[in-house]
């Protein structure tokens, strides 16, 4: 037995002299170590839009199950998410208190266009990536003037110039009327809606009405909007004022087209709240499955999604999109760590963030997460769709472009 003890205590020698050479080519930067990996994140987890921070929630759970699993290459996912209550001054002081106190390796996946714009500038001279922002701006695919930002979803610009391809196409004599947030969220779709329509906008576009988030409701913007006798709105607000508006349109007896933005097209928090009546018809884009339509109930993604929540996010709204959306970005940061390998540098987590691609199962078919040094829009494609009942009925090709090969 003497010379098999021997054999088996060399082996464990050099398993030993492996592990411990592996571990001293890593190379880390504040937030990293040989067990653990400090994430950050800020959600409007109070305040006018606290109906989104289930976005967050979702990647808490996320990272939740990934640690109870051994986390990622042996280390475990300290996700530290902070709530700003949707004010980009709170924003301002929890991102210091990420960065300074709690010394995070990178932030990831928090919410906000006007939150995220307000910590842009502070991120990138600190040199902490900024990834997968929860917000549709342009802004975030810039990686010249800020390369240490990156968003995530097709831009709020790019969805706006959808549709008014949409209704020059469709229905070339509208007169058009937009309701937005009087922020960098809601403004986004009234540059893109304009820059959409070209030289006609000036004559089609017949009201731009704007909302404060700190409005108690929009019924009265309705009632001004409707006054200017349009035949399409535009509704580019978050999910309580678009619920909102959607009802106030349907009580008002009016029947314009409407074009509801994709942030608020959740039929559990927006459309049946709103009334379902009053939602039939409206349009919007989708780039991600939405597990209340019955096309997704066998999708196998779609059931390792419900099983995950049923084990880990119990309490949350198994039909929500939005829910799914916080498992994909999950999903993203997972896939940024595992390419990071042992080299866990600031550097080393933007520069993997730019080279993505692959499917992850949240998004719609052929819709893949791509990015590149020159290009920061991970996801650059979607497909219209109708509501038609109880679902969103999707139709037409697939819009948007990827990046290059």
């Amino acid at each position: 037995m003497r010379p098999n003890m021997l054999c088996a205590a060399g082996a464990a020698l050099i398993c030993h002299f492996v592990a411990t050479a592996a571990l001293a080519q890593s190379k880390y930067d504040a937030g990293a170590s040989d067990t653990e990996i400090k994430i950050g994140n800020i959600m409007p987890y109070s305040g006018p839009v606290s109906a989104l921070s289930i976005v967050g929630k979702a990647e808490a759970a996320y990272f939740k199950m990934l640690n109870e699993q051994g986390g990622i290459n042996g280390r475990k996912i300290n996700f530290i998410s902070y709530d700003d209550a949707y004010s980009p001054p709170k924003t301002v002081e929890q991102a210091r208190r990420l960065v300074e106190d709690d010394e995070i390796l990178f932030m990831a996946g928090s919410f906000g266009t006007a939150g995220n714009s307000a910590i842009q500038k502070y991120m990138n001279a600190k040199k902490v990536p900024q990834i997968f922002i929860a917000s549709a701006a342009d802004k975030w695919a810039d990686p010249k003037r800020f390369p240490w930002s990156m968003g995530w979803m097709p831009s709020s610009r790019s969805e706006a110039r959808t549709y008014a391809s949409y209704i020059l196409k469709n229905i070339p004599d509208a007169k058009v009327a937009i309701l937005y947030q009087n922020d960098d969220f809601g403004k986004e779709y009234l540059i893109g809606l304009k820059e959409g329509l070209g030289e006609k906008a000036s004559s089609m576009l017949v009201a731009e009405v704007a909302y404060e988030v700190t409005s108690p409701t929009i019924e009265s913007q309705v009632v001004l909007i409707k006054s200017k006798e349009p035949t399409v709105l535009v509704n580019a607000a978050t999910p309580k004022f678009a619920a909102q508006a959607i009802k106030k349109v349907g009580e008002l007896g009016w029947k314009p087209v409407q074009f509801l933005t994709n942030a608020s097209s959740q039929f559990a928090s927006v459309l049946r709240p709103a009334g379902l009546d009053n939602a039939q018809g409206i349009l919007s884009v989708q780039y991600i499955k939405d597990p209340a339509d019955p096309a997704w109930r066998d999708d196998p993604d779609v059931q390792e999604w419900r099983a995950f929540m049923q084990r880990y996010y119990p309490d949350g709204n198994k039909d929500d999109s939005q829910t799914l959306w916080g498992y994909g970005v999950g999903k993203a940061i997972a896939q940024v760590i595992r390419q990071c390998g042992n080299d866990l540098t600031r550097e080393n987590v933007m520069r993997q963030a730019a080279n993505l691609n692959y499917y992850n199962g949240v998004t719609l078919p052929g819709v893949k997460i791509k990015t590149s040094p020159t290009d920061f829009r991970p996801l650059e494609q979607f497909q219209m769709m109708r509501v038609n009942g109880e679902n969103w009925e999707r139709f037409g090709e697939i819009v948007g472009e990827t990046s290059s090969d």
